[in-house]
């Protein structure tokens, strides 16, 4: 094996394999190994420019002990960005140390278990390597599996957003692959010191185990992994940032109410409740137009007999000083105008075997795929002219994992390759295809809605929402968690549907309190946003045809007011809350855009210092001036609650609590424990 210094990064052949390490950011690596002649040279998440990192390569020799008790010596190599190391010894083991500290502190090493001829750690028998690489058989990829030693101790935060209990993912399994609700964001924020990118959207899983922990590409063409590292999360997560991009700045006059349901079935509809509204002296900031209010889907356009004029509509309501999007799903149903002139031109996903259906509600339809710049280019020119050059002012992006009828990803393919290669970028790629022309026509701030993300698509003017989830207060802990999550993997703009998607009765008084403690959560997230499919479904259809905006069922009433006298005054109130901190809120937009900082902060985030930061995940900081305590159970009228060191000051009564400790605070169904640091 030769290591070799090309240009400031370091190289070297073993077995078949090319690996190549180099400087990729302040105190950050860059590493990639493949199996074919050379990199793909695709950048994926890696998408900034940066300066040319000033390198310090070294070749050197290690003495090492043999079985019959002789020492010889191996050669080694290494690279040195910053404060981050990168050392490979001669069996072509990569092991990455800190170097800020009197001795440097080890960060990862490969999982290493092979017969080498020297006296090595763990079972040589085992036969592991540290990259194993597999052919797929009749294809030109391969399966690859990438293990690190395990750090005890270490905890680890981020990595997206995912439906479970659990937050620090240290002993997780997670899937790499993207749903309904389930966004693999593959970036993960380390309490040892360190960030680090799994920089690769195959399908796959990773597993933070207690003994190793191991990364799965299903189909690949070469790894790829970012690594950094640097003395607090905030400083992680702006390096990580630097590199994949951050958040444009979010428009002001967003920072207030969002008003959606289940969905509003004609343009008087929406001007009713937006009158409404103006008589309650209550200004939505946005209202959205949810699903089936076109003909048929991939048509993207309304249905003229319920929507007549939907712009006059846009007109009316920017005249109210409210904006307004619809929504666009990327399913094509063989009944729409442009399934025929799609399919011909190559523009869906292919299907390897089988019927060519990859979606199947409320239609047989197929999907767009969004690698295909004409793909892109069709969909945007037929969105523009019925929606956007209509007056909206962007975009529902739903179903935009895609959802699949069956999450069978080898059986899918994208013009670029095979699904389980790249699938976790579609959302990605999918936004782009309004976020890339929308940039170039106008200079306005601009916010879509969407379903789900990759590394890197906060650059790209999503409000990521947490998908179709359960109206119960299990999931709404979750969602509290997953928001964390998906912050801390750089995703700042971010929201759930208030209450829930799924409500089974609205009137049943353990949901209207849901309902509550979720709006006081939301007042304190990126985004308010009143959104939930409704039941029970009495309300009749407007047309028995299965097909156009008529037919397809609508839930209950969703606006402020829909639940009840005491539920409205108390929303009523938590909207002043949010409208008088605007300010604030827009400051914290500004940081993210400047910094990669997110709105939602785990405790630890603000305070790294304190070791029970680390461990809560039923509270947060909002931006670095308010502690946050929702409430996760009905008929629970008082919070405990942990204060970092320092005085915190009670919003509900302005008494003043010296921290260090957990208090127990008052928490009746008109208020959730805030807490200013002052």
């Amino acid at each position: 094996m030769e290591f070799k210094n090309e240009n400031g990064a370091l190289t070297f052949k073993r077995s078949g394999e090319t690996v190549r390490i180099e400087g990729w950011g302040k105190d950050s690596l860059r590493i990639r190994s493949t199996m074919l002649r050379s990199f793909t040279e695709q950048d994926w998440a890696l998408t900034e420019p940066v300066d040319r990192a000033a390198t310090k390569i070294s070749f050197f020799e290690k003495e090492h002990k043999t079985l019959e008790g002789t020492f010889v010596k191996k050669q080694y190599a290494s690279i040195t960005n910053g404060r981050i190391r990168a050392e490979v010894n001669f069996a072509g083991v990569i092991s990455i140390f800190d170097r800020s500290f009197d001795q440097e502190k080890l960060l990862l090493r490969e999982y290493y278990r092979f017969y080498d001829g020297t006296i090595s750690e763990g079972s040589r028998c085992l036969k592991i390597p540290a990259r194993e690489w597999k052919g797929i058989i009749g294809g030109t990829g391969f399966s690859l599996n990438l293990k690190f030693e395990a750090n005890e101790g270490e905890k680890i935060y981020g990595m997206g957003q995912y439906q479970q209990s659990c937050m620090d993912m240290k002993g997780c399994v997670l899937e790499l692959a993207q749903r309904n609700s389930q966004a693999s964001v593959p970036f993960y924020v380390s309490s040892l010191g360190y960030g680090m990118l799994w920089n690769n959207p195959a399908v796959g899983r990773v597993t933070f185990g207690n003994n190793y922990t191991e990364w799965i590409a299903r189909s690949t063409r070469q790894m790829d992994y970012w690594i950094t590292a640097a003395d607090t999360p905030k400083e992680i997560l702006f390096n990580y940032t630097e590199v994949t991009g951050r958040s444009p700045s979010f428009p002001e006059d967003l920072l207030g109410l969002w008003q959606c349901k289940l969905r509003y079935r004609t343009q008087e509809e929406v001007l009713e409740i937006a009158e409404k509204y103006q008589k309650e002296g209550i200004k939505p900031d946005m209202i959205v137009v949810d699903f089936f209010h076109w003909t048929v889907q991939g048509d993207w356009k309304f249905d003229k007999t319920y929507w007549p004029d939907p712009k006059a509509m846009t007109e009316k309501l920017h005249a109210m000083g409210i904006k307004v999007i619809a929504s666009v799903w990327p399913s094509v149903d063989r009944r729409s105008e442009n399934f025929y002139p799609m399919t011909e031109a190559g523009l869906l996903i292919r299907t390897e075997r089988g019927a060519a259906q990859t979606y199947d509600f409320q239609g047989d339809c197929v999907t767009i795929d969004p690698f295909n710049p004409e793909t892109a280019e069709y969909v945007w020119n037929v969105c523009k002219k019925n929606y956007y050059d209509l007056g909206f002012d962007g975009f529902w992006l739903d179903n935009s994992e895609p959802d699949l009828g069956v999450y069978d990803y080898e059986n899918y393919r994208y013009c670029i390759g095979p699904a389980l290669e790249c699938s976790n970028l579609y959302p990605q790629m999918y936004s782009r295809i309004f976020n890339d022309p929308m940039k170039k026509i106008s200079d306005k701030k601009f916010a879509n809605l969407m379903r789900c993300a990759w590394a890197g698509s906060q650059k790209y003017n999503n409000v990521i929402w947490s998908g179709d989830i359960p109206s119960t207060f299990y999931s709404f802990k979750e969602q509290v968690m997953a928001g964390l999550s998906i912050g801390i993997a750089g995703i700042p703009w971010w929201t759930t549907d208030i209450g829930g998607f799924m409500t089974e009765d609205v009137k049943d008084p353990v949901f209207r309190q849901l309902l509550v403690r979720w709006y006081q959560f939301a007042v304190f997230s990126p985004v308010l946003r009143m959104h939930g499919d409704r039941a029970p479904y009495t309300i009749p259809p407007l047309d028995t045809r299965e097909r156009g905006g008529g037919y397809m069922l609508t839930g209950q009433p969703n606006e402020l007011w829909s639940y009840g006298e005491e539920n409205y005054r108390i929303m009523r109130d938590y909207l002043d809350i949010r409208l008088n901190m605007k300010d604030y809120i827009a400051g914290l937009y500004e940081e993210a855009s400047a910094t990669g900082a997110p709105l939602l902060r785990t405790m630890f985030f603000e305070f790294p210092e304190d070791e029970t930061c680390w461990q809560l995940n039923d509270q947060y900081m909002f931006g670095s001036k308010y502690l946050v305590a929702p409430v996760f159970a009905a008929d629970q009228f008082e919070r405990s609650v942990y204060l970092p060191a320092g005085n915190w000051k009670l919003t509900s009564n302005e008494q003043v609590y010296e921290g260090g400790r957990y208090v127990t605070v008052d928490a009746p169904i008109e208020y959730m424990p805030v807490f200013e640091k002052i």
